[in-house]
């Protein structure tokens, strides 16, 4: 079987996802990766055939997206090209991670996709929001990479077609500790302006991951570590708390292994603002951004108790049966009580 694998690589979550789903989707046959977007710090060993710039995002260096850096990025021609000259039409299965080009292609060519990953999970008005709704963001989240079938990821089963998050086998296998300093990623601020703050806490130390610095470098109580999988893994697992943007991966590997987690939503992305709701039923306070009360509010969050521990209901391997099924199945027509039927998007 020849398998189309496209992943969006605005930001690392996307790429850390595939990269643990990899070898249960080669067990299947060849996987070829469509990798689209250029706004990712991530090193990754994944089977990647086409290239694109893609349509990504882009962060300031006070906590929300540079629209200016987006604009001058953003191609309608080149896009319409690349989504033409894509071979999907070549491939037994079109998987699609939340990647607008493949989505087109599939269009254009009438060959079938299944969406699977966490923006999948939006297609249902189950799905938490938060208060004030964004017009735009919702349509972003819902047509921005449509496909035939859905299988979303979130952090609880608000719908049918939504299951668990995959969680990297490094931390299922992992015996977490506590040794008392708290794991920091904020990829939407600047080292500087994250310095500023921690610097105020000097009976803690922070352990903070950065797109700029190229090796450790230590800063009172900050250690500054480049972005990188392996050590970001073992940070998470032996800290005592995760201050991180409101993303998906994070916030579930912090809420599986029991942490206490505080979130900051990238302003401007809609996205994050409805996982913001979704981690707030879980008892996770959200900051929405750094300024003059940030410290306060992390010692507040530090004498808070910790969030509702995330539970698993289904194995990678098992999630990954049914994206294959269902990719298969788009190709047959099914008895309305197939798995097939209820995994699509049919209920909103």
């Amino acid at each position: 079987m020849k398998i189309f694998y496209a992943i969006q690589a605005t930001g690392n979550g996307h790429i850390a996802r595939a990269m643990e789903l990899m070898p249960y989707f080669q067990q299947y046959g060849q996987v070829d990766v469509f990798l689209s977007g250029s706004n990712s710090n991530l090193a990754f060993d994944l089977p990647v055939k086409y290239r694109s710039k893609g349509v990504s995002l882009f962060y300031g260096n006070k906590g929300g997206l540079d629209y200016w850096k987006m604009l001058k990025a953003f191609n309608p021609i080149r896009i319409w090209k690349e989504a033409r000259a894509l071979p999907v039409e070549q491939y037994d299965i079109v998987i699609n991670d939340f990647e607008s080009i493949t989505s087109l292609a599939c269009k254009l060519k009438q060959v079938p996709s299944v969406s699977f990953g966490h923006q999948a999970s939006f297609q249902s008005k189950k799905t938490p929001r938060p208060q004030k709704k964004d017009i735009a963001g919702e349509l972003v989240l819902t047509h921005y990479a449509t496909a035939n079938a859905y299988i979303g990821l979130h952090f609880d089963a608000y719908d049918t077609h939504i299951y668990n998050p995959i969680i990297k086998q490094d931390i299922l296998s992992a015996k977490p500790t506590d040794e008392g300093y708290i794991t920091v990623y904020l990829s939407h601020y600047s080292d500087e302006v994250i310095a500023r703050q921690l610097a105020a806490l000097p009976n803690y130390k922070f352990q903070v991951f950065s797109k700029t610095v190229k090796q450790v470098t230590v800063q009172d109580n900050i250690s500054f570590i480049p972005v990188g999988s392996q050590a970001f893994n073992q940070s998470l697992i032996h800290c005592h708390g995760v201050i991180t943007g409101a993303g998906f991966e994070t916030p579930a590997e912090a809420l599986y292994m029991g942490k206490k987690l505080l979130c900051m939503p990238i302003k401007g992305q809609y996205e994050q603002w409805c996982n913001a709701a979704a981690l707030q039923k879980f008892n996770v306070p959200v900051v929405t951004s750094i300024d003059k009360n940030f410290t306060h509010h992390i010692l507040q969050w530090l004498q808070a108790p910790a969030p509702q521990k995330l539970e698993l209901q289904y194995s990678t391997y098992q999630l990954v049966q049914m994206v294959i099924e269902t990719a298969r199945n788009l190709y047959t027509p099914q008895p309305e009580n197939s798995f097939f039927v209820a995994g699509q998007a049919n209920t909103y």
